[in-house]
């Protein structure tokens, strides 16, 4: 686990909120305040959708929202003059992306021992902080995973020059 501070804020939040840099990852939950507390639980509901989109692989493989699919709604609550006072951002990296993360780590658990791999980004007191985690269903002192999860989102944030 690392804690990053990002000191370039603006730049962080528009490729966040007006970009699709971000889009890919799910959200576990998504809390922002501004004149009010707006929650967001992130959980899927399959039955919202028209028959055919919800038998969608894109749908049914997983039971999170993107964050592209509610990058817009965020973007219209925290948008305006004043800076929201606060929001916390957990983000789980998708199960399509597991096994390049497994590789790199060069461990010997599979997808099935993991229950997800995070990153959260909190934003208070004009401070925007990433921390990664990663939540398992065994126990193992083997941090391999972690370690590999955290050069692997370091090099992402790199990579879109969010240091």
């Amino acid at each position: 686990m690392i804690a990053l501070p990002i000191t370039h804020i603006k730049d962080f939040m528009n490729k966040l909120l007006l970009t699709d840099t971000f889009d890919r990852f799910l959200v576990s939950e998504a809390s922002i305040t501004t004149f009010t507390t707006f929650h967001i639980d992130g959980q899927l509901h399959r039955e919202f959708f028209d028959e055919e989109k919800a038998e969608d692989p894109q749908v049914t493989c997983r039971s999170l929202v993107s964050w592209g699919e509610i990058r817009n709604f965020c973007l219209s609550v925290i948008k305006g003059k004043r800076s929201p006072i606060s929001f916390k951002l957990i983000f789980q990296l998708p199960a399509a992306e597991m096994d390049l993360l497994l590789a790199r780590a060069g461990t010997s658990m599979q997808q099935e021992d993991i229950f997800g791999v995070f990153f959260n980004c909190q934003f208070h007191n004009d401070t925007l902080t990433i921390t990664t985690g990663t939540s398992l269903r065994v126990f193992t002192m083997d941090r391999s995973l972690d370690h590999a999860w955290d050069e692997m989102l370091s090099e992402f944030l790199r990579s879109q020059e969010l240091e």
